[in-house]
């Protein structure tokens, strides 16, 4: 459904020439849910800028939903759909009428355009909000109402960047179980740029990050997950004075990377961090080191995240 090759994009400004994109490879089958992840300025919004032809690549090529994007960009416009995060819907219009007008923009006659658009209403929950103005929705519906924008004309393959940005938990839940809807009653194929990694997690079927204008992780969440050497042993101690002294017997366990230190937390990274416990709160113990919790983390999608770029997207993430 994707494919590009070597596509780069470099711009010029007053202090010399900036390679926003260098020559990235990526391959997207036809019914996958990809996630595209990067922190700002790593060349995500330029890449998707240029795949969905609001952009000319400087060099490369892509072909995107059968069409070659640098030679047919308007047979790349007829064949995807695209949600940008601000959202399209014009603030003043009904509901309905806005996504009839925008299914007339595409071609579809009036009565199709009409069919189409109720359709989507009942796909999307959005049942009874014909009539409302689409100032007077809820966040969760304006999304969803975007979402159904950039599918009235039956794309293949639609491009969700940052879908459920600024929307609270319960309608972020919500709209993740629309956008497996769509791979899985209508077949689309789905590229979704997020800044949320549990969305990531629990939406896609492999995710590529992306830093410095090239990819430097793809796979599946879980493989990518595995990728990470061990579990995360994090100690909250009783007393912060001891901070250095269970730094010390952390680093002492086998095969344990270099212990971090944050306030009275204490964090290390060990093979099996399960198995290791037992002996690490004896030894503890046995040095009068108090403690006001232990946890063991499996590795997430942050800590990936964390290894390939050297940043974290979680605000709260103890770096180790």
């Amino acid at each position: 459904m994707i494919t590009a090759r070597a596509l780069s994009r470099t711009f010029q400004t007053r202090t010399g020439t900036v390679e926003a994109v260098r020559g990235i490879e990526l391959d997207v089958a036809a019914g996958e849910i990809v996630g595209f992840l990067g922190p700002n300025g790593a060349g995500k919004t330029t890449t998707l800028r240029m795949l969905t032809t609001l952009l000319v690549p400087t060099a490369g090529e892509a072909t995107v939903a059968g069409c070659d994007l640098r030679r047919d960009p308007v047979g790349v416009r007829r064949q995807i759909g695209y949600v940008a995060q601000g959202g399209a819907a014009y603030a003043e219009a009904l509901a309905g009428e806005e996504l009839v007008d925008q299914a007339r923009l595409y071609g579809l006659p009036a009565a199709r355009a009409a069919e189409q658009a109720r359709i989507l209403f009942t796909q999307l929950d959005l049942d009874g909000l014909w009539k409302r103005t689409c100032k007077s929705l809820s966040g969760g519906q304006r999304r969803r109402l975007d979402i159904a924008l950039g599918l009235v004309h039956s794309p293949a393959l639609v491009f969700l960047d940052e879908p459920s940005t600024g929307l609270d938990p319960q309608s972020r839940a919500n709209l993740w179980n629309h956008i497996r809807r769509l791979r899985e009653d209508l077949g689309t194929t789905v590229f979704l740029t997020t800044h949320y990694l549990d969305e990531a997690d629990a939406l896609c079927d492999r995710v590529l990050v992306i830093d410095h204008g090239t990819i430097v992780a793809a796979g599946s969440p879980e493989e990518l997950k595995r990728s990470i050497n061990g579990d995360a042993v994090l100690l909250t101690l009783a007393d912060r004075a001891h901070a250095e002294d269970a730094r010390r017997i952390v680093a002492a366990l086998e095969d344990a990377g270099s212990p971090a230190t944050d306030g009275n937390q204490v964090q290390v990274r060990v093979p099996h961090g399960a198995s290791v416990l037992p002996g690490l709160l004896r030894d503890l113990d046995a040095h009068g080191i108090g403690l006001a919790a232990v946890e063991v983390r499996r590795p997430t999608l942050d800590d990936v995240f964390l290894s390939v770029t050297g940043r974290s997207l979680r605000d709260d993430s103890l770096v180790a």
